[in-house]
């Protein structure tokens, strides 16, 4: 029998891996890491993630805040103030990525290994 290590039920992968997509975005990464210091508007959020268009700021924004890990507030002054900010849920979810970027840094060098092995026995095809 092989091991389990995830102690998921069954059918659990479809909801994990919905909830991965959006957390493990590159773009939802980089919003929630900027979002940890605090509340944000829309173009200090923009000026903080590099080559990150207002497009795909805007949908990222929404998504998140869809999914309920951030919060959006509209001040109406002129012109309207919109402030992002975590949720708690968008707190929550700091400690997993905090532990995979740890894990993903401790490990470069390993990865980084592997792939030249890797490329060193499997030469390109001309």
């Amino acid at each position: 029998m092989k091991p389990r290590y995830l102690n998921l039920p069954p059918g659990a992968c479809v909801e994990v891996l919905d909830m991965l997509s959006r957390v493990g975005d590159k773009w939802a990464i980089f919003v929630i890491v900027g979002l940890s210091e605090g509340s944000q508007r829309f173009s200090e959020l923009q000026r903080s993630i590099e080559n990150v268009s207002k497009k795909m700021l805007t949908a990222t924004l929404r998504n998140l805040e869809r999914d309920g890990f951030i919060s959006r507030t509209v001040t109406p002054t002129v012109p309207v103030r919109v402030d992002y900010e975590l949720t708690t849920l968008g707190h929550e979810v700091l400690v997993p990525l905090e532990a995979l970027a740890n894990w993903a840094i401790d490990r470069r060098d390993v990865v980084r290994n592997a792939r030249q092995a890797f490329d060193e026995s499997h030469p390109a095809v001309a």
